[in-house]
This record gives structure tokens, C-alpha cells and sequence, in this order.
């Protein structure tokens, strides 16, 4: 390009007066202000004189950075680029999507849907002012940890609990309470890393505890804990092993001998459970049976001799995030007084959605919890939702099948409904496969990447897995109302495929 060319690109570039006084700049400025709109016009007429700049044409740039085909005058350039950034900036970008992946309690797309129930709670505090830290009957000043504390004695046998914003910060304050300057010994097996670098030994230095690892990464016994304790000895710590399995020759304590030789020392012995079990899952077939005899509820390791337990609510228990600490009253009270909790505790939605959630388990109505009925959903059950599915998008595909004179090839899907595995997820029993079934889409005008793209990129976005070059839709994960929009953003998917 030409010095000529730069400057008659730059001259054609329209005057800021000019595109924020336009009609499609005043209809953001309502959601966005008109200060934020001229600032992100601003940064698009950066963007395209640095690219005149560079020596680049910004009508070609535009193929990949503004999503149009080249030729178009700069000042429709502009406009196009600024309304797809003020587009994007306007709009949320917490969303829901349609997870169909077969993880059941997935940490990226927000762990565990909540129950209707628990919903009807959280909107019916929200909005309103609410007894979160007030005692009607005393007329003063109550606490907000008395909202759960009784329900979580009762699902789990404790005689008193605690909860914080999420279970690092449960294991965090526990043993700030109970081993700050003193020291804790752990297995050298279950110093694990739990998603997103999430490090046992990271949190353990940040409580001020010295921790003591003992035993080899395959095996550890009560000898290495035994000989491993000296007077400055504070807690024993059991921590369950998430999202990894040590098979072949292993050897691990049993939580019977660490609670006996704790007790014999007097020291804390305390369990960091993760995914907060409170009773047996009804997993159809030999794996429930199998599971049940594998992991342990909240209640079986305090009745084990655990004095601490600590475990999520968001995962297992299927409510919002939150870390639950339950056990002995007298160490429950050192962290309730403890001067960490405040910058810990939980707020108001968080309290009335984990209540709920905390009530449907304790009236056996737990079914209703969206994460245990997908866990609990049989074979049967989930062969028809995945029948359904495959009928309605069979119906959706040749219902928008485009024109071979458009697209040769396009129209020529195939769909159907095949067998998956799906996973508990969130660390939760991560080597256990639920079989299950899903919908199988492949098609030779489109790539799996380009159609599963297309859905995740939808209004509201639809996160498939890729198998074996099919895009496969996992029913098991999916809620009510999820069919259609699934058929809703695989019509849109193969619109901007085509207009591509």
C-alpha cells in the first residue's frame, strides 16, 4: 500500500462526532453510557490506523479480526467492528449454557445446578432485607452460621459446624484454629493437586502450620505417622484424593488408627473429605454397590473418630459453593471466634440456597436435587431422553437443510443415538464411569470442531464432546428445556456455517 493509499484510508476514517451521534451508537449508550461507548469507538479507530499504519489494508484485516469479507469502504469497516465490540461489551458474560458433556459436576460451567427449591430461596432473600445476622426474639444482633448449623448436626451426626465461602477456606481456618506455628503430618500420597494448580501443600503453609510429610506416595502406615510425631505435634490430616487413583501395591491408614493414635497423643484428627457425601447414592447396578463400599459419608468418618471434618457443598451434596467444617463443638468454637472467618464467611443467597438444599436432604426429597437425580438417572431413562433428542434434531436438520446450490453436501447429517460414559465429576469417584447414552451428530460438509464451535457460540451456548469425529451430546447432564435450545443453537450453528 501505497503513503497515497495510508492517507486517503486515514481521511476516510468518519469523525467520532459523527459515529457517536449515530442511531446505533445511541442505542448502546442506554445499556452502556455514552462515555464507555466513545471510549470503545475510540478503540476501534486506534486499531484500524495502527493496521493503515502498518502498511496493512484494514478492509482485508477485516476478514479475521472484524468477521467480513474484504472490499467494504473503512467507514462501514468502522461501524462494523465498533457494533461487534459494543455488542460484546454490553452483554453478559455469566451466562447459562447447556452442559453436554456427561460430567455431572462440571467446575467450569459452575459445579451444581441448584434445586428449584433452592432457587425459590435465594429470590425470595435477595430482594429483601432478611434476619442474615439478627435474632427477632432477643430484638439484637444474632449469627449467620445458626441458619444451617442445626441441619448440618443432623445430617451428619456433628455436634456443631461452620461454613465459609468454599472448602479451601474451611481446610484454610480449621487448621489456622487448631495448628498455626505448630505441625501437622499428612501421607506424602495425599499431598494432591486439586484443578487449576489448587495445591494441599500451598494451603496447608498459608494456615501458618509446618506441615510433615510422612510415608512413601503408594504407601503409608500408622508406624509413619507414629514415629513422625513430636511434642509440637498438633494435628494428623487425612485428605481424601479427588481427581486421581494410585492402583497396583497401595497402602493407605485407616481413618480408625489415625482417630485411635490421635486420641492416644492428644492431638486433632482432622479430614479433608472434598466433595461432602452425606448418604449413599442410588447409582443403578453393580457400581452403586461398588461406590457405597468406597466412599465415605460426612457421618461415617465422624463416627470413624475424625474430631474435624471439612468437605464442599456444591459438589456431592449437589448446593451453591461453600465449605462446610463439622465435628467437635470445642474446635468448631475456636474457629468460630477465630479472627479469619470474617474475611470468610458466607453472604445471604449463599445461606438461603444451601439451607434449602440442606432441607431437601434431610427430608429424603435429596432425588430433587439436580446433580443426584442425574447421577441416580438408570439406563432406561436416559436411552429415551436420548431417543427423544435424536428425533427432534433429525426434524431440525431437514427442516433447515440448505440448498445444495448453496452448499453442496449440506443437509447430509447423520444423528443418532449411541453409548457414552459419563463421569460424577468434580474430583468425585474420577477413574468410575456411568454408562449412559447421548446423540451422535457427524456430517461430510462439516467438521466436528467447526459444528461443535458453532454450538458453544450459540445465544445460548450448547458445550458438547467430540468423540471419534462426531460431535456427541451427552443426555444425562441435560435439564429440563435443554432439548430445545439445543435445537435452537444447532439451527444457528449451521446458519453462520453456511453464511461463512
Amino acid at each position: 500500500m501505497t503513503l497515497s493509499d495510508a492517507n486517503a484510508l486515514l481521511r476516510s476514517i468518519p469523525a467520532m462526532d459523527d459515529l457517536l451521534n449515530a442511531p446505533w451508537a445511541a442505542e448502546f449508550s442506554s445499556s452502556l453510557g455514552r462515555e464507555n461507548v466513545k471510549k470503545i469507538i475510540e478503540e476501534t479507530l486506534d486499531e484500524i490506523r495502527r493496521e493503515i499504519g502498518a502498511g496493512n489494508s484494514p478492509t482485508k484485516v477485516g476478514v479475521t479480526s472484524g468477521g467480513v469479507k474484504a472490499g467494504l469502504p473503512v467507514e462501514e469497516l468502522v461501524v462494523i467492528r465498533a457494533t461487534t465490540l459494543l455488542r460484546l461489551k454490553s452483554s453478559s458474560t455469566l451466562k447459562p449454557v447447556v452442559n453436554a458433556t456427561g460430567v455431572v459436576i462440571h467446575t467450569n460451567l459452575g459445579r451444581a445446578p441448584l434445586a428449584d427449591e433452592a432457587i425459590a430461596a435465594v429470590n425470595e432473600i435477595a430482594g429483601t432485607y432478611s434476619t442474615l445476622e439478627y435474632d427477632p426474639g432477643k430484638g439484637g444482633r444474632g449469627g449467620r452460621n445458626v441458619h444451617v448449623e442445626w441441619l448440618l448436626c443432623r445430617l451428619t451426626g456433628a455436634e456443631a459446624a461452620l461454613v465459609v465461602n468454599n472448602n479451601a477456606a474451611a481446610v484454610l481456618l480449621a487448621l489456622s484454629a487448631t495448628a498455626s506455628g505448630r505441625e501437622l503430618i499428612v501421607s506424602s500420597g495425599e499431598l494432591v493437586e486439586i484443578g487449576d494448580s489448587f495445591r494441599i501443600p500451598e494451603i496447608l503453609s498459608f494456615s501458618g502450620a509446618k506441615m510433615i510429610a510422612v510415608g512413601c506416595t503408594n504407601s503409608t502406615r500408622i508406624s509413619d505417622y507414629r514415629n513422625a510425631i513430636t511434642e509440637n505435634t498438633a494435628v494428623l490430616l487425612k485428605v481424601h484424593p479427588s481427581n486421581y487413583r494410585i492402583e497396583g501395591f497401595v497402602k493407605t491408614t485407616a481413618r480408625e488408627e489415625l482417630a485411635e493414635l490421635a486420641a492416644e497423643r492428644g492431638l486433632v484428627f482432622m479430614e479433608d473429605l472434598g466433595s461432602g457425601l452425606l448418604g449413599l447414592l442410588g447409582v443403578p447396578g453393580p457400581l452403586g454397590a461398588d461406590l457405597a463400599n468406597r466412599e465415605c459419608s460426612v457421618r461415617n468418618c465422624l463416627e470413624a473418630g475424625s474430631g474435624i471434618v471439612t468437605f464442599s457443598g456444591d459438589k456431592l451434596l449437589g448446593g451453591p459453593q461453600i465449605g462446610v467444617i463439622a465435628g467437635s463443638k470445642k474446635l468448631i468454637d475456636k474457629m468460630k471466634s477465630h479472627q479469619l472467618l470474617r474475611a470468610l464467611r458466607v453472604d445471604k443467597m449463599t445461606l438461603a440456597a444451601f439451607e434449602a438444599t440442606l432441607r431437601l436432604h434431610l427430608s429424603g426429597r435429596q432425588g430433587s436435587i439436580p446433580v443426584i437425580g442425574m447421577i441416580e438417572t438408570d439406563k432406561p431413562a436416559l436411552l429415551e431422553m436420548a431417543r427423544r433428542l435424536c428425533r427432534m434434531l433429525k426434524r431440525t436438520a431437514a427442516c433447515n437443510a440448505v440448498p445444495r446450490t448453496v452448499n453442496p453436501g449440506a443437509g447430509d447429517f447423520t444423528i443418532a443415538v449411541v453409548e457414552t460414559e459419563d463421569a460424577i465429576g468434580g474430583g468425585s469417584f474420577p477413574t468410575d464411569l456411568l454408562p449412559g447414552f447421548g446423540v451422535a451428530i457427524s456430517s461430510p460438509s462439516f467438521s466436528a470442531e467447526t459444528l461443535a464451535a458453532g454450538l458453544r457460540t450459540a445465544f445460548v451456548p450448547v458445550i458438547p464432546a467430540i468423540r471419534e469425529g462426531r460431535v456427541i451430546l451427552h443426555v444425562r447432564t441435560l435439564l429440563p428445556g435443554d432439548e430445545k435450545l439445543i435445537a435452537a443453537s444447532f439451527v444457528s450453528a449451521l446458519s453462520r456455517d453456511v453464511a461463512g
